[in-house]
């Protein structure tokens, strides 16, 4: 579906970007029984730009939407993955060119592996495990893009938690650590670096040792 976004942007050196007011993709995560998570990436159709490489599910932004209502409303069309199901976690602008274009990755979850429906953008749509990523042809973008976006898998025993039954209905999920990157949170399976969550709200909130040290706060947001 065309809108008012369609349309390319030049940038000093001649190279073009798509999308007239940036554009945006969404990386998908959703559990999988061992503990870790998998990612929705989208096998580009040979005619499209990069074609035959992998990558996010995306588009160009119009000029009335936010990159989040862009990402999720490209994968919708692309993916068939209901929207109601996406629960958005984060936003990181991963490419800016000269011109001012840039494109924004939504980091989002679902809560299980959801079926798709491939529309002409793409040649398949794969659920793929976070640490196979990088086995396929990637998009030169995405593949500069995904160091930063890549979720540490980490598994909290829930037995030692307090408010369990809490946390336990917000998991698996990702938690954005600002600076420290991305972590997919799980209390099921027998991978994953150990985590732990701190009873006080100013808790450790930083990689110590072995161990991912949580706050409650972190983890129910």
């Amino acid at each position: 579906m065309r809108g008012d976004g369609d349309g390319f942007v030049t940038n000093p050196d001649g190279s073009r970007n798509w999308g007239l007011f940036g554009a945006a993709g969404l990386l998908l995560r959703a559990p999988r029984a061992e503990g870790g998570a998998v990612v929705l990436l989208q096998h580009r159709a040979p005619w499209s730009h990069q074609g035959g490489t992998w990558a996010l599910p995306g588009g160009a932004r119009d000029s009335h939407e936010s990159s989040v209502h862009a990402a999720v409303r490209e994968a919708q069309e692309e993916t068939g993955i209901d929207p109601e199901a996406v629960r958005v976690r984060a936003c990181r602008v991963t490419a800016t060119m000269p011109s001012g274009w840039t494109y924004t990755t939504v980091v989002a979850d679902v809560t299980e592996v959801l079926p798709t429906t491939a529309n002409k953008e793409s040649a398949e749509l794969a659920w793929v495990p976070e640490e196979q990523v990088t086995d396929r042809p990637l998009h030169p973008a995405f593949a500069a893009a995904w160091p930063s976006l890549r979720a540490e898998s980490a598994r909290v025993d829930l037995t030692r938690v307090a408010a369990a039954d809490t946390v336990a209905a917000a998991l698996p999920r990702t938690l954005d650590l600002a600076d420290r990157g991305f972590v997919w949170l799980h209390s099921n399976g027998d991978g994953g670096r150990p985590a732990r969550i701190a009873e006080a709200q100013d808790g450790p909130d930083e990689m110590t040792g072995n161990v991912l040290f949580l706050t409650l706060e972190q983890v129910l947001s």
